[in-house]
């Protein structure tokens, strides 16, 4: 009983340690930036190459939040199977799935919005340097 306790816990340790380095590789193919350092930057973007680092930056935020929204709708899905009716406790593990899945799809949608702004204006200035 001990010995299988302490196998799934070390299971659960290495899996868990596994997901961390898998997340953080994969985060770091995009610049992070704190809220002041792209206020800043959009402040102060005048030039296409400016205004393309912004597009590029949104654009990798955009794609993530669109490979989140996907796991979470599977989750959904999967949890959705699993409702044990009217006596269920809110918030039921869907109803957060759920959530989950509508707040990704709202910060995807707001990054593909800005992508989009940023990527106009570097096109602009670009004709208008010509």
């Amino acid at each position: 009983m001990i010995r299988n306790l302490l196998g799934s816990c070390i299971l659960s340790l290495v899996v868990g340690v596994a997901f961390a380095q898998g997340s953080a590789s994969s985060s770091g193919t995009s610049p992070r930036y704190t809220k002041a350092e792209l206020k800043q930057m959009e402040s102060t973007a005048h030039t296409a190459g400016q205004y393309n680092k912004l597009a590029a930056f949104y654009g990798a935020q955009h794609e993530g939040f669109v490979q989140k929204a996907a796991e979470a709708k599977q989750e959904w899905e999967r949890r959705s199977q699993n409702v044990a009716g009217n006596n269920a406790k809110y918030p039921r593990p869907m109803d957060s799935a759920r959530n989950y899945y509508e707040y990704y799809m709202h910060k995807a949608s707001e990054t593909a919005e800005l992508e989009a702004k940023y990527s106009q204006l570097a096109s602009t200035d670009a004709l208008a340097q010509r």
